[in-house]
């Protein structure tokens, strides 16, 4: 069975776009270097043909992975319920050693980015919000050891 995919509607669609660029103007592009590099001559030390080919791989890639991606995608659907963390809830935590709160919004894998709070399901610190209510501590597993953290606040 393939994988599934969380992701908002917004993240869906800018993969959309961003497979419609790929398709229809990059691969041109690509397509037109390799024409350029095979004018140059002898392709077993053209080097310009190379890179061009390993360009064109690069785009195949990575438009099969948004393929995938699309064709496996699941929409996160933001509910109401604030009782519980779930994927698409936004998070206030206390980290416990130092009394620091902080926001974070639990997304799937595909939207992470943890410099902007948006931290992944499936990362051990995802795993350990998800399910937990206001005023549970949560133990995450990291590098320097267990961090307890008070679940505050959580909301959409």
């Amino acid at each position: 069975m393939a994988k599934t995919f969380k992701v908002t509607k917004e993240r869906l669609q800018e993969l959309r776009d961003e497979l419609d660029y790929l398709k229809n103007v990059r691969e041109k592009e690509v397509a037109d270097l390799i024409k350029e590099a095979r004018s140059f001559g002898d392709l077993s030390e053209n080097s310009e043909y190379d890179e061009a080919k390993n360009e064109q791989g690069k785009l195949f890639s990575r438009e099969a992975e948004i393929e995938n991606i699309l064709a496996n995608a699941e929409i996160i659907e933001f509910s109401s319920d604030t009782n519980e963390v779930h994927t698409g809830s936004r998070v206030t935590v206390c980290d416990m050693s130092d009394g620091s709160n902080e926001e974070y919004w639990i997304v799937g894998s595909q939207e992470a980015d943890p410099y902007k709070g948006r931290i992944s399901d499936e990362s051990p610190f995802g795993r350990a919000l998800v399910g937990s209510k206001v005023g549970d501590i949560v133990n995450v597993e990291a590098p320097c050891g267990v961090i307890e953290y008070k679940i505050v606040e959580i909301g959409n």
